[in-house]
């Protein structure tokens, strides 16, 4: 097999960045100009005009005064500060606040670490009917966060979410069949579920499909589509399919066999903090493949692949450094130091 899966689950959904202003009159109010203040940049007059509507304990104005203490914008970031006002509107009712507060104390951000307590708020907002968190219970169960791990109830809950066209349900449903996770292993089915997500524009399931198609499971083998459905996905910064866009060029599958290609590829997910895409960098490095050959840097990629924990890479470097000076290795930690993540 070759390529690398994107994850099945990632970390409890929480409200995306938007300025709510759903539930009010269709006229322009005090929200809706808050919310046009925030799309074009203007954070500090869409505080000014939620703040006294959150003060009056308007529940839409409270959670988007937490969504901008959240974020830093036109306010200090402070996250404790984030988490009292989503609980003012969660003790309202209001589903997304009561999410978001979960997803608060999922992570221990701005209030006590507690997976029971966001299982209380995501079950609140489950029963009414909310997609997220459907998923993030799903996700709970799948991961035995705050309660008993237990896949077949982690599934049941997905479908409920990926029934609404939740596309992090759709992908993990796929990714639970891809691994025989509550469900007997089905990559055909796998597939099914990856496709709705990945036509939905998920990142993730693209490059999941992408996969199945580059190693025939579910459906034929095709390099080229899992080139398509991989480009797709590196479009929207998938560090893992710009990885396996690397692993197509470095072999020429689907396309044209290309070190330089390759390369770019392994730099961009490397760049992303990609263990194995730094790894593979490194041995570009070390070969002189698509680059001059330059064991500092090889060094210096593998080092940061081997402090991820990566076998290969803690191997690679050993090997590497028969190949250079005390001063050549003191350069390229001094590198590996300097190093941050592109994300």
């Amino acid at each position: 097999m070759s390529g690398y899966r994107s994850r099945g689950f990632l970390s409890a959904w929480t409200a995306l960045f938007l300025l709510a202003t759903m539930a009010v009159p269709a006229r322009a109010g005090p929200l809706e100009d808050a919310k046009a203040a925030h799309e074009r940049g203007d954070d500090d007059t869409a505080v000014r005009l939620i703040r006294p509507l959150a003060d009056q304990g308007n529940a839409i104005a409270e959670f988007d005064l937490g969504m901008m203490y959240d974020a830093g914008l036109g306010v200090p970031l402070d996250h404790a500060e984030a988490a009292q006002w989503y609980r003012r509107a969660a003790e309202k009712g209001y589903a997304e606040a009561q999410v978001s507060l979960g997803a608060r104390y999922h992570r221990g951000q701005g209030v006590s670490q507690d997976d029971g307590e966001a299982m209380k708020w995501y079950r609140l907002a489950a029963s009414q009917g909310h997609a997220g968190a459907q998923y993030n219970i799903g996700f709970a169960f799948a991961n035995g966060f705050g309660v008993p791990q237990n896949f077949t109830e982690a599934m049941k809950w997905l479908r409920l979410s990926a029934d609404q066209g939740f596309v992090y349900a759709q992908n993990s449903i796929g990714f639970m069949y891809d691994n025989g996770q509550g469900v007997e292993k089905n990559f055909a089915e796998a597939v099914k579920w990856y496709r709705l997500a990945a036509e939905h524009g998920f990142g993730d399931a693209q490059n999941n499909l992408g996969f199945m198609y580059a190693n025939g499971q579910g459906v034929e083998l095709n390099y080229e589509e899992a080139v398509r459905w991989y480009r797709l996905a590196a479009a929207q910064d998938s560090a893992k399919a710009k990885l396996n866009l690397g692993l197509l060029y470095y072999d020429g599958r689907g396309v044209a066999r290309d070190y330089a290609e390759a390369v770019k590829w392994f730099q961009l997910a490397a760049d992303q903090g990609d263990r194995a895409a730094q790894n593979n960098l490194g041995l570009m490095y070390a070969q002189g493949q698509g680059v001059p050959q330059n064991h500092v840097l090889a060094h210096q990629w593998f080092g940061l692949s081997a402090m991820q924990g990566n076998q290969d890479a803690i191997r690679n470097l050993k090997a590497v450094e028969i190949h250079m000076t005390a001063g050549e290795i003191t350069e390229a930690e001094k590198l590996m130091r300097e190093w941050k993540p592109n994300r």
